[in-house]
């Protein structure tokens, strides 16, 4: 499809009982991103230091562009909301673990 990109996000103070209401609406746009024309390859919530409350998340997304990213990250029920503290989005090269490379290792 084209390039991977790594999201970095942090959630806000306290928007613990938010993230848990809109968590299954985001959890739908992760998982049908077909208007956005991306691919959700890897993600889920990051965790504070006991590893008790999600406090951001990260995602691996394959696009063909980081315009492809941004516009679907801005659809997130999350984004939309305004759960996120800070969010980055950088190009990722893939190489460890990445399926498609298997049989080059």
């Amino acid at each position: 499809m084209g390039q991977f990109f790594a999201v970095f996000a942090t959630d806000n103070p306290d928007v613990q009982s938010l993230r848990q209401h809109l968590r299954p609406t985001h959890q739908a746009h992760l998982r049908s991103p077909d208007a956005h024309h991306v691919v959700v390859r890897l993600g889920g919530p990051t965790l504070d230091e006991e590893s008790t409350a999600m406090n951001g998340t990260l995602l691996v997304i394959e696009a063909q562009c980081l315009s492809d990213v941004e516009a679907f990250m801005q659809d997130d029920p999350y984004v939309r909301a305004g759960l996120f503290a800070s969010m980055e989005i950088r190009p990722w090269n893939w190489s460890l673990g990445n399926p498609e490379l298997r049989s080059q290792l």
